[in-house]
């Protein structure tokens, strides 16, 4: 049976009894580890493959003979194809499970990688094209899924840090979308050798997502065997009958804390999308010749953001502070964006790399903070759902940055461009302090746990 979210927050007085014999059967599955890690894997191979072109921008123009905007719309329509794609996804989450979500995810992240390959001239650049739509579908059955599959298979006291090593993959395919295609593929006037180069990218990748594909056959399951926590094994002791997935998608828009939510985490994570995209302009700016650095900031940023996401997950699991912590890091990632922003111009590259470190230990650590707090503010409410529902926002405003900054760097400079996103992480800081700490996960858990003593 398919884990189904019930229509309205549970009755934990009516469903007493039942909570009992529910909350005897709690037992964590040891595999739920390899879940996680093949999720993570082929989330990876997905990001890998939307910052690809973006990591060597100057590189694709010249190849393709195409406008450094062009390119830029290589990464934008992952943004763009998720946006009316999330809501049929979401669906299919809810109604089938996360076992054929995860199958159509990893089959499409392999098939757009093989038809990449048959992009190797010139003159076939709507072949790339249409292999990185391919990859930006896949893409919409990755994003929404850390939560889910967080509180599906993982424990009440370790669910926010499975979540952000779920996001992990996610980060870590983006820190080597922006290190291995500078080394990879240099800077060379020849266009059969720039040509063999870029093969050999698109082969590896090919290859990863391809065995990717067919570890998740053989490993990823629907679900374990008992539930992980005492919330889960609520959501699964209630009657399928009760859930719509039309009127939980209302409930959640008649939910102003999540709302609130929503816009905040769509500027924050739309400033990265944007930040991401247009790195390679920026630095080569400043620093002509420094594709292979570019592509280390990128990777500087990403990584330091991964420290920062496992520490979030840590903090949240041990003192549940969700509003303190998504605000502090808020604040922190507003102040890492105006260094960054005075400090790229100075000529000194290892400036850049400690303020783009800083920048990306708050930006990005924030991604996994975004989807636990929605969790908390919306339970019992699909994970996959508000998850979705985050990343739409995130998109929108992530083509919008990435359209508004690329324009405004045209006309103005990088640092006007910069300073577009510290006035709109100033405006997400304020938003945020507005969001009431309304924990309704854990308080189900609290309240279920008080059951079973009574």
């Amino acid at each position: 049976m398919v884990l189904q979210e019930p229509a309205g927050a549970p009755s934990l007085s009516t469903a007493a009894g039942g909570l009992g014999d529910a909350a005897a059967e709690v037992q964590l599955s040891r595999l739920r580890w390899a879940v996680l890690l093949l999720f993570s894997s082929y989330s990876l191979c997905n990001a890998f493959q939307w910052i690809q072109y973006g990591s060597i921008n100057n590189v694709f123009v010249r190849f393709y003979d195409v406008s450094a905007f062009a390119i830029d719309w290589l990464s934008m329509s992952y943004m763009l194809v998720y946006i009316p794609l999330l809501f049929p996804v979401a669906w299919l989450l809810d109604k089938r499970g996360l076992r054929l979500i995860a199958l159509a995810g990893s089959a499409l992240n392999a098939v757009g990688a093989w038809v990449k390959l048959g992009s190797l001239k010139p003159h076939l650049f709507p072949v790339t094209v249409l292999g990185q739509v391919i990859c930006a579908v896949a893409q919409v059955f990755i994003l929404g899924m850390p939560s889910r599959i967080a509180s599906v298979w993982f424990g009440s006291h370790e669910v926010s840090t499975a979540c952000s090593i779920a996001v992990f993959g996610n980060q870590l395919g983006i820190a080597a979308g922006f290190l291995v295609p500078p080394v990879l593929i240099p800077n060379v006037e020849d266009v059969e050798k720039l040509a063999y180069h870029i093969s050999i990218m698109f082969f590896m990748t090919a290859g990863v997502a391809s065995a990717l594909f067919i570890l998740v056959i053989i490993v990823f399951k629907e679900k374990p065997p008992n539930p992980p926590s005492r919330a889960q094994a609520s959501i699964q002791s209630r009657p399928t009958a009760e859930y719509s997935y039309v009127q939980s998608i209302l409930r959640l828009l008649r939910n102003a804390n999540f709302l609130l939510l929503m816009v905040t985490y769509g500027l924050n994570v739309g400033c990265f999308y944007a930040l991401s995209t247009l790195l390679n302009r920026m630095v080569i700016h400043h620093y002509p010749g420094e594709e292979v650095n570019a592509g280390r900031i990128g990777l500087t940023i990403v990584l330091s953001g991964m420290v920062g996401a496992l520490i979030s997950g840590i903090w949240l699991d041990k003192t549940k502070t969700y509003k303190q912590t998504t605000l502090v890091v808020y604040i922190m990632s507003l102040v890492g964006m105006i260094v960054y922003t005075f400090t790229l111009s100075l000529g000194h590259l290892w400036v850049v790399f400690v303020t783009a470190g800083l920048l990306g230990f708050f930006m990005t650590g924030y991604l996994p903070l975004g989807f636990e707090f929605a969790a908390e503010l919306t339970y019992p409410e699909s994970e996959g759902t508000s998850s979705g529902l985050l990343n739409v926002s995130a998109q929108i405003f992530g083509i919008a940055f990435t359209i508004g900054q690329g324009q405004i760097m045209d006309r103005f400079g990088t640092k006007a461009g910069n300073l577009l996103l510290c006035s709109v992480l100033f405006l997400g800081t304020i938003i945020t302090a507005f969001i009431k700490a309304d924990l309704r996960r854990q308080q189900a858990n609290l309240e279920n746990e008080q059951t079973v003593l009574d």
